[in-house]
């Protein structure tokens, strides 16, 4: 994102850390991703906007959602990861995009760590109407 592309003022950063979130979304949605939930973290936190949270069923299907995330946000949005987490190991991979951040699991550990249930208090994003699927 060039300078005069930057969001100038907090609407503005709020409206540009939801368009990240949704495209996350969409992205786990076209991978066949599961359960895929966007949690405002707004009023929770002020490190973040967003988390965006989503299984797969493979350690593939991890990686191309993880990928596809990278290009869209990064090549197609002009976004910038600041780090990630946990690719090699495939079971939860943590995308930080600094406003959102990304939460991919496999079954098994999304049902461990619980992130909605410890985030409770994180209004869902109602996707009606944002993913092409729904």
């Amino acid at each position: 994102m060039i300078d005069s592309e930057k969001p100038n003022n907090a609407a503005d950063q709020a409206d540009r850390s939801l368009e990240l979130a949704t495209a996350a979304a969409q992205v786990i949605e076209d991978n066949r991703g599961r359960d895929i939930c966007i949690l405002d973290m707004r009023h929770l936190t002020p490190i973040f906007d967003y988390f965006v949270i989503g299984t797969g069923g493979s350690r593939r299907q991890l990686h191309a959602m993880s990928e596809e995330i990278d290009d869209k946000l990064e090549k197609e949005l002009g976004d910038r990861r600041m780090g990630r987490e946990g690719y090699d190991e495939s079971r939860w991979i943590l995308l930080d995009y600094g406003t959102v951040v990304v939460h991919l699991f496999d079954e098994e550990t999304r049902e461990y760590f619980q992130l909605e249930q410890l985030w409770a208090d994180a209004k869902k994003v109602d996707m009606t109407g944002i993913l092409r699927g729904e």
